[in-house]
């Protein structure tokens, strides 16, 4: 329950406003259907009292006018709510996708060398929009059905006092079947995540662009859609089996409700034929039950939809209640105004859930106004001590110093501050090629050098979109490509410096305008470059 009132409290919060007038119009629209029934049974006493002779038309006249205006009023409320609906809807898509990104950028990096944590955040993403709303509408259908069974059983227990019994428990087989699927798809859904995470990577290799050319060149593309058909199938074949046994039980449970009508209905019949109802309370009394039976299903449901919804908002809250580790701590002594060395002393590391060390007592020690070289084979840890420099993981054993302070001492977001780096894997933003060199000068101007002299030749000079992602975006090479992601790097005015493989992708021309401007950026700096031995 505690999770359930988190949720609703979320939509609460992104829009109090809305929230509270869709709870206004909720009880306006349980209400007024009750309003409209009685106004029926007096229509109908009236028009059999016209029929005998005890009453004039004059008398039916006001009161069909009450029920248009109540009908009226009915659904100018429902096209409010409706609006209140749409606007509300949209305000949380935005706050939830806010609270989703924020926790995902919060995390360590760590949990992405973990599958459990994939699994924890794609149960999470696909929950974070729909669960909350659907709680609020379960709660809101809950307050609805409840105003109008008390309206609806307030009419029927003037008829029989057992007559409400029988219609409560008619309904009672329907409320466990729900519980019992809502707990099934909750079991199913957790227990094959992995499957459905697998179908999400076999769909996007044969539709993302990344992976396009290599689907063609090796002939990938039946290979990856038998794959997603067969996980699909898996997933489909043990779906419906689970369908078609809670099918069963729902025919059963129409079943127990089909027979209580009949009785009910009977009753009521009798009722009338003795006279001891009039024609007017036969029909009302009959609608209240059709109409209970309705709102009792609405009740059931509503119910077992915040059952339901209670399952499956834990997997929202299991990925927003991640604790990242690397933090900084509670009172952070302020970063030295002049870096003069930065050393990775003794420094032993491992990846999680890895059976070997990727460095084993490393140590290595660079100054302000050099550059250091780090070489070495493929998986030896260079591109790791990037990571534990900008302290996205922290090592088991051994510190990082910056003028001899642990890095661990600092405020993170102040230290990241002070490195540029280029990733190995640096990423190609589909922005504007202004945007993609700027991303690095963290909002001061940017410095251009003549490794990015090709950007003026593009379409639009800077302001060009880069990537083929979005409409009039201009394709780069590789090695353009990289040339943008050093010169965010090179651009920089961080006093620590740190590049990963920058000449991967350059010819020897470029290789020529890289030492040119690696020699004006190295000035006054720490410089670490890494590259193959």
């Amino acid at each position: 329950m505690k999770q359930l009132w988190q949720a609703l409290m979320m939509v609460r919060r992104c829009d109090s406003g809305s929230f509270w007038r869709r709870l206004v119009y909720v009880a306006l629209q349980s209400l007024l259907p009750l309003v409209n029934l009685y106004i029926l049974k007096v229509l109908v006493d009236t028009v059999q009292a016209g029929v005998s002779g005890t009453a004039s038309s004059a008398a039916f006249v006001p009161w069909l006018l009450c029920m248009c205006a109540v009908s009226l009023l009915n659904r100018v409320v429902s096209a409010l709510n409706g609006v209140n609906n749409d606007v509300l809807s949209q305000r949380l898509v935005d706050y939830m996708s806010d609270m989703v990104q924020r926790q995902a950028a919060k995390v360590d990096l760590s949990a992405y060398d973990m599958p459990a944590y994939h699994d924890i955040f794609h149960r999470a993403q696909q929950e974070s929009v729909s669960r909350p709303l659907q709680i609020l509408n379960s709660f809101m259908a809950l307050f609805g059905a409840l105003i109008s069974i008390v309206g609806v059983m307030t009419m029927l227990l003037s008829a029989s006092w057992w007559v409400v019994p029988v219609m409560v428990a008619a309904v009672l087989p329907s409320f466990a079947v729900r519980l019992y699927k809502a707990r099934s798809i909750y079991d199913f859904r957790r227990t094959n995540t992995q499957l459905y995470r697998r179908t999400a990577y076999y769909g996007s290799l044969l539709t993302s662009r990344q992976s396009a050319a290599e689907m063609r060149a090796f002939r990938l593309a039946p290979v990856f859609r038998r794959l997603f058909v067969e996980a699909r199938y898996r997933l489909s074949s043990r779906l419906l089996a689970i369908s078609r046994r809670l099918g069963a039980l729902d025919v059963a449970c129409a079943v127990v409700e089909i027979a209580a009508m009949f009785a009910i209905v009977w009753l009521l019949a009798s009722e009338a034929f003795a006279g001891a109802i009039t024609i007017g309370s036969f029909v009302m009394l009959f609608e209240a039950f059709r109409r209970g039976q309705g709102y009792l299903s609405s009740l059931v449901g509503a119910v077992a939809s915040l059952y339901d919804n209670r399952l499956f908002v834990s997997n929202l809250f299991e990925f927003l209640n991640l604790k990242p580790t690397v933090l900084s701590p509670e009172r952070p002594v302020p970063v030295p105004e002049v870096i003069e060395c930065v050393e990775f002393r003794d420094i032993t590391f491992r990846y999680p859930d890895m059976d070997r060390d990727v460095l084993e007592h490393y140590s290595l020690t660079a100054r302000r106004g050099e550059i250091c070289r780090i070489e070495g084979r493929n998986g030896y840890g260079k591109s790791t001590l990037v990571k534990l420099l900008l302290r996205l993981y922290d090592p088991q054993q051994g510190t990082v110093l910056v003028n001899g302070i642990d890095i661990r001492r600092f405020d993170l977001e102040q230290w990241r501050g002070c490195v540029a780096v280029l990733f190995q894997d640096f990423v190609r933003y589909a922005c504007t090629a202004e945007e993609n060199i700027g991303f690095g000068n963290r909002g001061k101007a940017v410095k251009r050098t003549p490794l990015t002299d090709f950007v003026d030749r593009l379409p639009h000079g800077a302001g060009t979109l880069l990537g083929r992602v979005f409409d009039g975006g201009s394709e780069l090479s590789m090695g353009q490509w990289q040339r943008i992601a050093l010169e965010r790097a090179l651009g920089s005015d961080a006093p620590v410096m740190i590049l990963d493989e920058p000449m991967a992708w350059m010819d020897n021309a470029t290789r020529r305008l890289f030492a040119e401007a690696l020699d004006q950026a190295s000035t006054g700096r720490i410089v670490i470059m890494i590259n193959h031995q």
